[in-house]
C-alpha cells in the first residue's frame, strides 16, 4: 500500500513532465533538428505514457500521509532524472554522425558532444544536473548538440528551480492539510505566502514566471546594446535560455565557454544581476509586490546577508587572485565567480583549475558551501544557516559572562527567541551542516582517488562542493571520460544536495525498516 501511495504521485509527476517535452520538440522543429524532435517525441510519450499507466494502477490507493511526503520527494526526483534522461540518450543514439557534425559551428574542429550522451550514465548525469539546477555537464561543447537539446537543458533547470512537486501542487487539485504541507516542505523551504499550500504553490510559480520573463527582456536588451552585431534571433535564444537558468540559479549555458563565450567584460557585468536575483527568496518578491515597496528587500535578513557576504567575499577573492599566473582580469573574475558561487548559479568566466589553492579553498568555504537564501532556487547550506553558525558561536561565548539567573533571549530576523528555541534552531542547523559536510568530504576523498593525475586536493574539494551545493562550477574534473563510479557519486550528491539530504535518508530508512513509527 505504501508503494501504491508513493507511485500514485510519481505517476502524476510524470504526466506533467512528459507533455512539457513538447516545448523543446517545437524548438527542434523550428531549427530543423528532426532527430532531436524524434527524441523529444519518444521521450515525452514514454514518460507521460508510463506515468499514466503507473497512476492508473495505483489510483485506488488512499491519499498520502505526512510520513510519505519525504519518500515521495526523494523517489520523485530520482524518477524525474531517470525519465528526463531519455531525450538525451535517444538523441545521442539516433542522430547520424553527419547530422551531429552539422551542429558544430563553422570554423571549429571539435566533434559533436552528442556522442557522449550515448552513454546512459552520462545521459542520467545530464538530466540530474539539469533538474537539480547544478550545471555540471557531460556536454563539452554546448553548441554542438543543437538548439533543441540546449533549450531542453535550460527548461529542466527552470522546472527544477522551484520544484516539480510545487509545480504539480500548483496544477493538480488536491486537498490541503498536513499531508500536503509535508509534501510541499519535503521539496522546498518556501514560506507560506497564502493561507493554504495550493495557493502558495500557484503564487510561487506566477512570480517565478514573471521574473523569468523580465530577466529575459533585460538580457535581450542588454545583449543587443552591448553586442549590436550579435543578431536578434541568436540574442533572443540566448536570453530566453539564460533567463531560465539564471532565475533557477542553474548555470547551464548555450555557449561553449559559458558567459566567457561572449568575450565581453560588459556582458559579464550584465549577467551578474540575474545571478543575484535568483538567490533572493521568492517570498521577498511576493512581499515587495504585495506592499508595493522595494524596502521589503532590505527588511529581509537573508537579502542583507547576501549583500554582506558578497561585499566581504569579493574583495578577498580578488586579493587572492592578484598576480596569480593564468588569471586574467582578477577584478572581474573574482567578482563574477564569487557571486556565481555564492548564488549557486555556476556560470563560469575563469579557468578555476589554474587558480592558487588558497583562492579555490576560499571560494568553496565562503561561497559554494554557503549558498543563497532559503526560499530561493539555490543549493548549499543556505546563507541564514551560515549566519546561525556565526551568531551561535558569538552567543555561546557572550552567554558565559551572564549571571546564572539571567533571562536570555535573542532577536533573529525580527523574531524574539528564548533559550530553548535558540538551542533547537542551532541543533537543526548543526545536524544538517554536519551531514552536508560528510557528503562533501566523501566526495572529495572519492574524487582524489578517481580523478586521475593533474588534479590536486583543492580541485577535488572544489568539485565535490560544487556537486553537493548544486553550483555547477568546475575545475575540469567533470568530463564524459571521468570514472563511472565518480560520475555516479556526483549524481548522488546532486540528488541529496537538491533535497537537503533528509528526504533521501528517510527513503533509505523506509527501504530497510519500513514506514512504521519507532521509538526515538
Amino acid at each position: 500500500m505504501t508503494l501504491k501511495i508513493i507511485f500514485k504521485d510519481i505517476g502524476r509527476l510524470q504526466m506533467i513532465v512528459g507533455p512539457l517535452m513538447a516545448l523543446p520538440l517545437l524548438v527542434s522543429i523550428i531549427y530543423l533538428e528532426f532527430y532531436s524532435a524524434v527524441a523529444f517525441l519518444l521521450g515525452g510519450l514514454i514518460t507521460g505514457g508510463a506515468g499514466f499507466l503507473i497512476y492508473r494502477l495505483c489510483r485506488s490507493s488512499p491519499e498520502p500521509e505526512s510520513k510519505h511526503g519525504y519518500i515521495t520527494a526523494a523517489v520523485g526526483w530520482l524518477s524525474l532524472a531517470f525519465w528526463g534522461a531519455l531525450p538525451y540518450f535517444i538523441a545521442g543514439l539516433i542522430t547520424p554522425p553527419g547530422e551531429a557534425k552539422s551542429f558544430v559551428p563553422p570554423g571549429e574542429t571539435y566533434e559533436s558532444s552528442l556522442a557522449s550522451l550515448k552513454n546512459p550514465l552520462s545521459a542520467l548525469f545530464e538530466s540530474m544536473s539539469g533538474y537539480t539546477t547544478t550545471g555540471l555537464t557531460m556536454i563539452v561543447h554546448e553548441p554542438s548538440v543543437g538548439h533543441g537539446l540546449l533549450f531542453y537543458r535550460s527548461l529542466t533547470q527552470w522546472i527544477g528551480g522551484v520544484g516539480v512537486i510545487v509545480l504539480a501542487l500548483a496544477i493538480l487539485r488536491r486537498p490541503s492539510g498536513s499531508k500536503v504541507v509535508t509534501l510541499f516542505a519535503s521539496e522546498t523551504k518556501t514560506e507560506k505566502l497564502r493561507p493554504n499550500i495550493i495557493g502558495t504553490a500557484r503564487v510561487v510559480w506566477k512570480i517565478y514566471l514573471v521574473m523569468t520573463v523580465l530577466v529575459a527582456v533585460f538580457l535581450l536588451a542588454g545583449t543587443l546594446l552591448i553586442l549590436p552585431d550579435y543578431g536578434f534571433l541568436p540574442a533572443l535564444f540566448d536570453s530566453v535560455n539564460h533567463a531560465m537558468t539564471g532565475m533557477a540559479t542553474g548555470g547551464f549555458s548555450v555557449l561553449d565557454d559559458s558567459i566567457a563565450g561572449y568575450g565581453s567584460s560588459a556582458m559579464e557585468l550584465l549577467y551578474m544581476l540575474p545571478m543575484f536575483m535568483g538567490a533572493i527568496s521568492i517570498g521577498v518578491y511576493y512581499k515587495a509586490l504585495k506592499q508595493r515597496n522595494v524596502k521589503a528587500f532590505w527588511k529581509d535578513i537573508q537579502f542583507r546577508l547576501l549583500v554582506a557576504f558578497a561585499a566581504a567575499g569579493v574583495p578577498i577573492l580578488i586579493l587572492l587572485l592578484l598576480g596569480a599566473e593564468g588569471v586574467g582580469q582578477p577584478l572581474l573574475s573574482g567578482g563574477f565567480q564569487f557571486l556565481s558561487g555564492l548564488t549557486g548559479t555556476g556560470w563560469q568566466t575563469s579557468n578555476i583549475a589554474v587558480w592558487p589553492a588558497e583562492a579555490i579553498i576560499f571560494i568553496v568555504a565562503g561561497a559554494l558551501i554557503v549558498g543563497g537564501s532559503i526560499g530561493s532556487t539555490v543549493g548549499g547550506i543556505k546563507i541564514i544557516r551560515a549566519y546561525w553558525i556565526i551568531w551561535g558561536i558569538r552567543w555561546k561565548v557572550l552567554s558565559a559572562f551572564l549571571p546564572a539567573r539571567a533571562v536570555q533571549t535573542a532577536k533573529i530576523g525580527g523574531k524574539v527567541l528564548n533559550v530553548r528555541q535558540i538551542n533547537r534552531e542551532m541543533a537543526e542547523v548543526a545536524i544538517f551542516v554536519y551531514l552536508y559536510l560528510i557528503f562533501v568530504l566523501l566526495g572529495t576523498i572519492l574524487t582524489i582517488r578517481l580523478a586521475g593525475d593533474g588534479f590536486s586536493l583543492a580541485h577535488a574539494f572544489f568539485e565535490s562542493a560544487s556537486a553537493q551545493g548544486t553550483v555547477g562550477l568546475s575545475t575540469g574534473i567533470t568530463d564524459p571520460a571521468m570514472s563511472p563510479f565518480l560520475k555516479g557519486f556526483y549524481i548522488l550528491q546532486m540528488w541529496t544536495g537538491r533535497l537537503e539530504i533528509i528526504p533521501v535518508l528517510v527513503l533509505i530508512r523506509s527501504i530497510f525498516w519500513g514506514t512504521k513509527a519507532r521509538r526515538i
